[in-house]
């Protein structure tokens, strides 16, 4: 592929890379070199890409998957921090309550089908408008956004399930 084009793929979707990945990662400078890190690691894959779907759904995808790396690199860093504070046991309640339900809703959304699990994170992790997730997914904005209405609601039924067992 010529640098042109290279930089052509660049100018289209650095914007979109960067937002998709400040919304993952929470945190400007890493969303930022993550961004640079995707498109090198593009630029060196670029006989890799199949043509089987959108270069950016390709680029979101390295980006995700670069996310998931640095966040392996932060859990074997991480070391625990003694707190001289006594938690209640109200508070460690709370605290375990509300980790069960993010934990259930990350294994409903891991349950949903690919390209509905792919709009659920892109809209709620990439912090992406349904016209940008329509763009990525070579779709409508319109089945973006029902896309997104379906998962959320399987989502919720089976939060109320889990809350009901």
């Amino acid at each position: 592929m010529k640098k042109a084009e290279m930089d052509e793929i660049y100018k289209k979707n650095a914007a979109m890379i960067y937002k998709y990945l400040c919304g993952l990662t929470q945190d400007t400078q890493l969303a930022e070199e993550l961004t640079q890190e995707t498109f090198f690691q593009a630029i060196k894959g670029i006989d890799k890409f199949r043509g089987d779907c959108k270069i950016s759904v390709w680029l979101c995808q390295i980006a995700k998957n670069l996310w998931y790396k640095e966040l392996e690199k932060r859990n074997k860093r991480k070391t625990v921090e003694l707190d001289d504070t006594i938690p209640s046991n109200e508070n460690i309640e709370k605290k375990s309550l509300n980790n069960l339900e993010k934990v259930e809703v990350f294994r409903l959304m891991h349950s949903l089908e690919d390209v509905t699990r792919e709009v659920m994170y892109l809209r709620l992790a990439g912090d992406l408008q349904f016209s940008e997730i329509a763009s990525i997914m070579g779709k409508t904005e319109n089945w973006a956004r029902v896309t997104y209405y379906r998962g959320k609601q399987k989502i919720m039924k089976g939060m109320k399930e889990w809350t009901e067992n």
